[in-house]
């Protein structure tokens, strides 16, 4: 069952997507509304999930369940990882590959391999103060708190 983003609890449970390039307009539009359907489906063991998702940047897609309702299981998991292996198709974009970093620099938001990341952190293009986008969060509190924050409060500070 779909509900607000912001009206589930902080301790909802997150997945962050990040896409190797910006959505344009059309795409976000088009994705949202595939997503709140999907969401308005989705469930575990015949058990519909209280879940939502927001877009972010026109780059990242946030799914957030509240698992004192009902718990995302593997198969709902499964679920929303084959929803999102449909978009990557459709969009022509990378979704999955953890192996990739998002920072600002300035206010331009930046995509790069974790190779060319380290790299660009060798050459000092990017530094401990350069916000990353830290997809590892679990929780809605956690994404609102730790999300976008200097590489040197991130797993990324092993780079500096």
């Amino acid at each position: 069952m779909y509900i607000e983003f912001d009206k589930l609890p902080l301790h909802s449970r997150v997945w962050i997507y990040q896409s190797n390039r910006k959505f344009s307009e059309e795409e976000v539009s088009e994705i949202e509304s595939s997503m709140k359907n999907f969401i308005e489906n989705w469930s575990a063991h015949g058990q519909g999930l209280e879940a939502s998702f927001k877009t972010v940047y026109d780059r990242f897609i946030i799914i957030a369940v509240n698992q004192d309702v009902q718990a995302a299981t593997g198969c709902s998991i499964d679920a929303s990882v084959q929803f999102i292996l449909s978009l990557e198709s459709k969009y022509q974009v990378d979704l999955l590959d953890k192996m990739n970093v998002t920072f600002k620099l300035g206010e331009h938001i930046a995509h790069k391999t974790l190779i060319d990341f380290k790299k660009m952190a060798k050459e000092k293009a990017v530094s401990a103060n350069t916000v990353v986008f830290n997809n590892l969060v679990n929780t809605i509190e956690e994404w609102q708190d730790f999300w976008e924050v200097p590489a040197s409060d991130s797993w990324h500070n092993r780079f500096f």
